[in-house]
């Protein structure tokens, strides 16, 4: 796919490109970023030029994963992260940062909307999840406020660094944002009774 630019009321965003590499670099020095994320740790600048020069790319091109720079819409710094993969079979996920100096703001959460509105309208996506590591109570924050369902902790869910951590989960379908699914929903219900 080629890349894609979104915008919201506030937001401008774009795919990165190689001239982004120093403010990843800049962001990623955040320990934040570095301990709930999977970025590298100690997060280099050859770790950013790589990000932005090759994993970028080549991710768009092969549809596997989109990711976005958040800027003002206007133009200006680096206000944020987002990526959409589909790491599973039929499967959607969100991943995102904000950047240290400008969390607050709201940003993330927009962010996150607008991401979710285009996998739904644009990607034909039927569910979006987000993950993070269990304790990560501001990545939890912004899935909440864009409107993410908790749907519960998964024991031994994500790798990260080499080991295995709990891990929470939530869901958001389009039905949540007032959009059609590009599939019937049946929700459980009742069932005949034991069999």
């Amino acid at each position: 796919m080629e890349p894609v630019v979104l915008t919201t009321e506030r937001l401008r965003l774009a795919a990165f490109t190689p001239a982004d590499a120093e403010d990843v670099h800049a962001a990623c020095q955040d320990p934040a970023i570095q301990r709930w994320t999977s970025v590298p740790s100690p997060y280099e600048r050859r770790h950013a030029e790589d990000f932005v020069g090759r994993h970028v790319p080549e991710s768009w091109r092969d549809d596997t994963e989109y990711t976005f720079a958040v800027r003002p819409r206007e133009g200006g710094p680096l206000l944020a992260a987002a990526s959409l993969h589909h790491p599973r079979s039929g499967g959607w996920e969100i991943g995102f940062y904000t950047v240290a100096e400008h969390r607050g703001h709201g940003y993330a959460a927009e962010t996150v909307l607008a991401v979710a509105r285009w996998a739904f309208t644009g990607l034909g996506c039927p569910r979006l999840e987000w993950r993070a590591q269990a304790g990560n109570t501001g990545s939890r924050a912004v899935a909440e406020k864009a409107g993410f369902r908790f749907e519960g902790t998964l024991r031994a869910g994500l790798e990260h660094r080499g080991t295995v951590r709990d891990c929470w989960i939530g869901a958001l379908l389009p039905s949540d944002l007032g959009l059609p699914s590009p599939m019937p929903y049946l929700p459980a219900g009742p069932g005949p009774g034991p069999a």
